[in-house]
């Protein structure tokens, strides 16, 4: 199961790296879909983990849930 993990954390990896081209982009879409792996095409989910981490300063839970917002204001804005 760990290895499955790894595997889908490197078809998200490729999502939200700007020099993997667009149609690779969709196969590793089309990937994580078929094998039921949730992904975040925002990016969000380091910053959604940091608020509830912790370990983390209330600083640095304040500034995740600031990007969580405006990630979420261009989501809504784009569709």
């Amino acid at each position: 199961m760990a290895d499955s993990k790894r595997v889908n954390a490197g078809h998200k990896a490729a999502l939200h790296n700007p020099n993997v081209s667009e149609e690779t982009k969709q196969h590793e879409k089309e990937y994580l879909e078929s094998h039921g792996a949730e992904y975040s095409e925002s990016g969000s989910g380091g910053y959604k983990a940091t608020t509830h981490n912790p370990n983390v300063s209330e600083e640095a839970k304040e500034h995740a849930k600031e990007e969580l917002e405006h990630n979420e204001r261009l989501h809504n804005y784009e569709h």
